[in-house]
């Protein structure tokens, strides 16, 4: 331990504020980001860090004789392979397996590498999975392939329009649009039963389940703030959602 306090203050504040911020654009809960900051301060004997983190910045004290640095948050996704990279970095860290440079070394690998999974091979899964929505909400077999096709279109319109506009809520409105109007369309040439069953099967990828999961469960933990702000943002994703398909029902 006594090795670890020679640590240069500033080299373990700048671990702490990255482990924190790739977690939190993962999609990893609140008190979760706290929690490791905690653990990888503690392991260089600084126990009386502080930190104040919400879905758009973190907040980090080292010690309380010393000044709180700010970073943060601009984007945010789903990337629990990163978050689960970070922790083990973590428990390497608190077991003195490695040095506070070869942390450093080590979440900058995991922060820039690219997505687990490529684009593609999420629009495959989200069409995958639409279909089988479609059959779970009771939808008949022949509304299987229609209810593919209409996932696959929609979370390929989301990751698109949301390159274009950074405006989350504009891609889930215009995805959620063109599902209802390619649903329709099939059902009117007969590829599908069921429109109402093919909607939502197709919407379901869209449907923020890890932004309420993390809500509820920051708010369980007492981070109030973080749970709110979170529940705001899925209750938008979810109006954006809805708007777009009433807009569909409007028209035709």
């Amino acid at each position: 331990m006594e090795i670890k306090l020679e640590q240069p203050t500033h080299e373990v504040i700048s671990v702490c504020l990255l482990a924190g911020q790739i977690m939190l654009q993962s999609g990893a809960e609140t008190y979760r980001v706290e929690d490791t900051m905690s653990r990888i301060a503690a392991s260089f004997g600084f126990t009386n860090s502080n930190s104040y983190v919400t879905p758009t910045g973190i907040i980090f004290q080292l010690d309380r004789a010393g000044s709180a640095q700010l970073i943060q948050i601009v984007k945010r996704t789903t990337d629990l392979q990163k978050v689960v990279a970070v922790n083990a970095i973590s428990r390497q860290l608190s077991t003195g397996e490695i040095s506070v440079m070869e942390a450093q070394s080590m979440l900058h690998q995991v922060d820039i590498e690219a997505h687990a999974f490529s684009i593609g091979f999420q629009i495959m899964a989200a069409s995958i999975a639409s279909g089988c929505f479609t059959i779970m909400f009771q939808g008949g077999w022949l509304d299987f392939i229609p209810g593919m096709i209409c996932g696959g279109l929609g979370y390929c319109a989301f990751v698109y329009f949301h390159r274009l506009v950074k405006v989350k809520f504009f891609a889930e409105l215009v995805a959620a649009f063109l599902i209802g109007i390619v649903s329709f369309f099939l059902t009117s040439a007969g590829m599908g039963q069921s429109l109402d069953k093919i909607i939502i099967g197709s919407v379901m990828p869209l449907v923020p389940g890890l932004l309420i999961t993390n809500a509820v469960r920051d708010l369980m933990a007492g981070h109030l703030v973080s749970g709110l702000s979170r529940g705001a943002e899925a209750f938008l994703t979810a109006f954006a959602i809805g708007t777009g398909i009433a807009v569909v029902f409007t028209i035709f």
